[in-house]
């Protein structure tokens, strides 16, 4: 199992706890941006992690929201849905990312589940020579409205097949994508993935987009 490295990322404004996970020669590192009531401690996340990295794929989990933050959106749920807030967030890690003499030259794709998944568009629109490559997982793609044309990375979107809501979703935005997409559909699953193996099947969706588009150029 590859190894776990925590630290505090230093950011403009703010300091976020990150979870690291480098394996040996990897090519590439996914960034997560997790969903509402989620972090780098989710069981879910994590899980993603390890099948990314047993198939040569870093990843950094972070928290998005301080833990101030995060208990003041626990009460009212209105951090969840600042795209504006959560986008920034992440464009200053993928900023963070290319000044640090580890990452630096490593690939970037990010993964984003539900309102993250927003906030990943929309980082990848900002950093079009960066993002090679997005991935949703049961994502609020639409969330991120106006960008959507001006995102160039490849982007795949996993929806579960009993998440009626978001699946439609997700097959609108593909409408306003220009960039090569695709919408995978995962049988049996809800929103959280929760059903057995259905989490497993979008991890190696998730898995095989990266390693498609995240080779080194």
């Amino acid at each position: 199992m590859t190894e776990v490295r925590s630290q505090t990322m230093k950011l403009p404004g703010v300091e976020l706890l990150a979870d690291l996970r480098l394996p040996t020669a990897t090519h590439a590192l996914v960034i997560f941006a997790h969903g509402s009531g989620s972090g780098r401690l989710s069981a879910r996340n994590q899980y993603v992690a390890d099948r990314l990295a047993a198939r040569g794929l870093g990843s950094l989990l972070f928290d998005l929201l301080t833990q101030d933050e995060q208990q003041l959106d626990n009460q009212t749920g209105e951090l969840r849905f600042d795209i504006p807030l959560l986008a920034k967030r992440l464009i200053d890690v993928v900023d963070w990312v290319g000044r640090d003499p580890q990452l630096h030259t490593l690939r970037v794709g990010l993964f984003g589940a539900s309102t993250g998944a927003a906030a990943a568009l929309c980082a990848a629109a900002e950093r079009p020579g960066v993002v090679a490559a997005v991935v949703s997982r049961g994502g609020r793609t639409d969330l991120a409205g106006p960008v959507l044309a001006r995102v160039k990375a490849p982007t795949l979107h996993i929806a579960g097949s009993n998440d009626a809501q978001v699946l439609e979703l997700n097959r609108l935005v593909g409408r306003s994508l220009h960039c090569a997409h695709r919408l995978e559909v995962v049988p049996g699953a809800s929103h959280l993935f929760e059903e057995p193996g259905t989490l497993g099947k979008a991890a190696a969706l998730a898995g095989d987009w990266f390693v498609t588009h995240l080779q080194a150029a």
